[in-house]
């Protein structure tokens, strides 16, 4: 079967990266190098994860391969080179849509993956509520285990030390979570 009929059940795995650029699509057609502008050092998504041009081209054409992208024409006209359209199929918007409602597992996920969500939730007016309700929930329920990890390890030892860390890191997204509820 051409890869541009593969059903979304046969896609590979999507990386965070690819998800951000579905993300941007998703809000409407637009081209590689709108989409790069957004996730440069200085752009609006930039700031919470940044993607080179070359990645947001490779992504592109992953997400096409994938079935959740597709061209729907060529913009001719401005400045610079002509430059292919795309848009997200259902699918893609599908795929999108599910990774935006799941929460992160893992705390170092909150800085780059959680943020990258909020803020493409944001962008498209969709409420972040249950989103944040349900991370809290995953992370409640690891705060418990890291906290028994504590007790178990002895306190001069550096694994004391590292279930400390995991115990104030864990802590504090969800201080963030409260905080972004309480706005």
């Amino acid at each position: 079967m051409p890869s541009s009929h593969r059903s979304e059940t046969a896609s590979p795995s999507i990386s965070t990266a690819g998800l951000g650029v579905l993300g941007v699509v998703s809000e409407g057609r637009t081209h590689g190098f709108a989409v790069a502008v957004l996730f440069a050092t200085d752009g609006e998504l930039g700031r919470v994860w940044r993607i080179p041009r070359p990645v947001v081209y490779r992504e592109i054409s992953r997400l096409t391969d994938a079935g959740l992208v597709r061209s729907v024409g060529v913009e001719t006209d401005g400045p610079g080179p002509d430059r292919t359209l795309v848009e997200a199929t259902a699918a893609g918007r599908r795929r999108l849509h599910r990774w935006l409602d799941e929460p992160v597992l893992r705390p170092r996920e909150a800085r780059s993956a959680l943020l990258l969500k909020l803020a493409l939730l944001d962008r498209s007016d969709r409420d972040a509520t249950a989103l944040i309700a349900a991370q809290r929930d995953v992370f409640t329920d690891r705060l418990a285990g890291l906290r028994a990890a504590v007790q178990s390890t002895d306190p001069g030892s550096f694994e004391h030390t590292l279930a400390l860390w995991r115990v104030s890191s864990t802590q504090a997204i969800l201080d963030f979570l409260t905080a972004i509820t309480e706005r």
